[in-house]
């Protein structure tokens, strides 16, 4: 009934309205065609007793004209009849004729259709007809009839409409009902279809009437987007941790093939004198993939570099790791020197990593250095259709070493499930044009499946460069690009760190390390610290930041002698000039501000140049009052997040560059251009009086977003995405119809 009433109302108010409006339409019409009506009946009148009246004139008869007139008067509509000789006489009348109509007053009421007058008894027509005899006939009729005329016509219309509205009102609730079942019918057979297609893994069915296809998809995609907001709902509530994404892959991806490639090895074995060690590179990507391989027992592909590596394999070229509680195997790869040259050193390391930082360091590319980058790729992605235990693997392809990989997996493994994460940023289209293959490139990542990046910023970039330079179809609302009939959904993934830290790491309270530091740097024991620590590498800015810091020191000389930053810096890449370039400037920077600011006792800037393991650093981290990353671009950077990790005592400062991925996530630390020497001067003398209180609010909201976005949370989500993807492919069923929508969150 209510139903119905939806369709009854709104008709019934329109048609109520309509009928408002026409009646006074209707109204006007049959007043003025009753006046024209009146006004030809008095003519007739005047036309039938003219020559009776001329006769009577003639004769001075005034008896037998009266007489006359009042037998005409008699008609029910004529209410009176007279008649002057001119407009000086006396009129002769019927006896109800209105006191103000006289002879000397007929010019007044002479009109073309007649005068209406307003009298005691109601409303008159005058009607004035000049007679041949020089004189004029007065008509007055009754207008009474005109108005019960209206009122029946009113009645008429008013029937008419409410007749009408009761027969399109119940037309429009038998349509409505019979179309209403049918949908209805066709939407359940729909839903039926997908529950049935769900559990079966067997492509829903398409509703044959034609009307329910946009609803069709508009379910479709509703449950998708319901699917994504339950999983989205499900991970804030979830502390994500090594058992969280244990339990989550074993229950999204029970029994899939898992591959991770990359060129970083997740354990290296090194002769130690007589012995064989095994070492695990401090490296935020291993400590990211290396709950996911120890939970999805899979291979991990890399680079065997290590000087022990070959001794340790077996005839197939994998081991078995963790030692002594094996997990997963590695599967590596031997590279010649020649390759490890020309595809890491020449063209990753020399031509994309400066690319794509925009570190003011030009970009080197060699023709020989790509062809082994090819090469290489090419060994990769052979070693993964080798190690692939079913044709749809999940490979998880990481950086810009292996930016050919997706494609060339695509090509062998169609209906491989990669993910691939750009763990340094993407440049702008004019920037990236610099490359002289950066179609290939571009191509090769579109191979993917699902392309991370850290900020959404990247992924604006990076579909800014397809839209450029290749011919594929851009989504810029869902971000999917489609390419060669496949599509790669473009996401952001924010990288983090290891949550909570290892114990080992945060056995020392905040106090003992800062005496220890100290002391073993010969500082006062009321020394204030700041920390860097960094790869010595161009892009991290450490010498704009001792500018900042030479800067402090000429603004604010209070501090001079107060304060010393400790530069901890681990040799990379040192065969290629340009870094060696870097690292003699650093020491060159170093020393001259120690020349100039430094004291017996307090040297500005402590220089380390070596690798120190994590316990160590994070030591140093819990010693310092502020720590300083000054990176003039950066994908992420995560030793932001690991001082935040390390202050469990809510003390220090974090100054952080802008040009940083962190910065979007950490809005309570200093944000500086490490450009604008003073402005970072300035964040420095500020975290330096910082009172202890600001500094716990401020470190506060920080542990609280490292602690619920962990590592553990960015290789879930990743997985989790391409769980969704896997299973859409699953339910269509059609290779053909494996490029839909994924409907992956955006």
């Amino acid at each position: 009934m209510r139903l119905s009433l939806r369709f009854v109302l709104p008709l019934v108010l329109v048609l109520a309205g309509l009928a408002y409006i026409v009646v006074p339409l209707v109204d006007q019409f049959t007043l003025r065609w009753s006046i024209r009506d009146l006004d030809t009946r008095a003519g007739l009148i005047a036309k039938a007793i003219e020559e009776p009246l001329s006769e009577q004139v003639e004769a001075g008869s005034n008896t037998k004209l009266l007489n006359q007139f009042n037998r005409i008067s008699e008609d029910e509509r004529l209410y009176a009849l007279g008649y002057c000789t001119n407009n000086k006489s006396n009129m002769l009348t019927t006896r109800v004729m209105p006191s103000g109509i006289r002879c000397n007053t007929l010019e007044k009421y002479m009109t073309e259709d007649g005068y209406i007058l307003h009298g005691e008894r109601g409303e008159l027509h005058v009607a004035i007809k000049p007679m041949a005899t020089g004189g004029y006939l007065v008509l007055l009729h009754d207008m009474s009839f005109i108005t019960r005329r209206s009122n029946e016509t009113k009645f008429y219309i008013y029937t008419f409409f409410v007749g009408l509205a009761i027969v399109i009102s119940l037309i429009t609730v038998v349509v409505a009902q019979i179309s209403l079942r049918g949908w209805t019918r066709g939407l359940r057979t729909l839903i039926r279809g997908e529950r049935q297609a769900q559990q079966s893994q067997t492509p829903a069915p398409v509703p044959d009437v034609p009307e329910l296809r946009p609803i069709a998809r508009d379910l479709q995609r509703l449950i998708r987007e319901l699917e994504s907001e339950n999983r989205s709902r499900d991970e804030e509530q979830t502390v994500w941790g090594p058992e969280t994404l244990r339990a989550m892959l074993h229950g999204e991806l029970r029994g899939d093939d898992v591959i991770v490639l990359s060129n970083r090895e997740p354990y290296i074995h090194s002769h130690k004198g007589d012995e064989i060690v095994v070492q695990r590179p401090a490296s935020g990507l291993v400590t990211a993939l290396e709950p996911i391989m120890r939970a999805c027992s899979g291979t991990w592909i890399a680079h065997g570099g290590g000087d022990a590596d070959k001794e340790t394999v077996d005839a197939n070229d994998r081991v078995s790791v963790p030692p002594g509680k094996p997990a997963y195997q590695i599967r590596r790869l031997w590279l010649t020197p020649e390759q490890e040259a020309g595809y890491y050193y020449g063209f990753s390391n020399e031509g994309l990593w400066p690319l794509c930082h925009i570190a003011h360091v030009c970009p080197i590319f060699r023709s020989s250095d790509w062809k082994h980058y090819v090469d290489v790729n090419r060994i990769f992605a052979e070693a993964v259709v080798q190690e692939a235990k079913s044709p749809d693997p999940i490979v998880l392809v990481q950086d810009y070493h292996l930016a050919l990989v997706p494609r060339m997996i695509r090509e062998k493994l169609p209906d491989a499930t990669v993910i691939t994460f750009w763990h340094i940023p993407w440049p702008n289209p004019e920037s990236f044009a610099i490359c002289p293959w950066r179609q290939e490139i571009v191509d090769g990542l579109l191979g993917s499946s699902i392309l991370g990046f850290h900020t959404q910023f990247h992924c604006n970039n990076f579909v800014d460069t397809v839209d450029r330079f290749l011919e594929a179809r851009v989504d810029r609302e869902s971000f999917e690009v489609t390419s060669g009939g496949k599509q790669t959904a473009v996401r952001r993934y924010p990288i983090s760190i290891d949550w909570p830290p290892d114990d080992d790491t945060m056995e020392k309270p905040a106090d003992i390390c800062r005496a220890e530091i100290r002391a073993a740097n010969n500082l006062p024991a009321d020394q204030l610290l700041g920390i860097g620590v960094d790869r010595l590498d161009y892009t991290k800015g450490i010498v704009e930041r001792f500018r900042s810091i030479e800067r402090l020191f000429e603004l604010q000389p209070e501090w001079i002698g107060r304060f010393t930053f400790i530069q901890i810096g681990a040799p990379t890449r040192s065969s290629i000039p340009e870094y060696q370039l870097h690292e003699a400037n650093v020491r060159a920077t170093a020393e001259r501000i120690n020349e100039r600011f430094g004291t017996e006792n307090a040297p500005a800037i402590i220089l380390k140049l070596e690798h120190h393991g994590q316990r160590a650093v994070y030591e140093h981290y819990r010693a310092s009052e502020l720590c300083f990353v000054s990176s003039l671009h950066d994908g992420m950077n995560l030793v932001a997040k690991e001082f935040i990790a390390a202050r469990n005592d809510d003390q220090g400062v974090l100054l952080l560059s802008e040009f940083t991925g962190a910065a979007r996530e950490l809005p309570e630390a200093l944000i500086v251009n490490p450009y604008d020497a003073d402005q970072c001067a300035a964040a420095l003398h500020m975290a330096l009086t910082m009172s202890p209180t600001e500094q716990r609010d401020r470190m506060r909201l920080m542990r609280g977003l490292v602690a619920e976005f962990n590592v553990y949370r960015w290789a879930g989500r990743m997985l989790l995405d391409a769980a969704t993807m896997r299973r859409r492919v699953r339910l269509l069923g059609n290779p053909a119809n494996k490029t839909a929508d994924w409907g992956l969150p955006a």
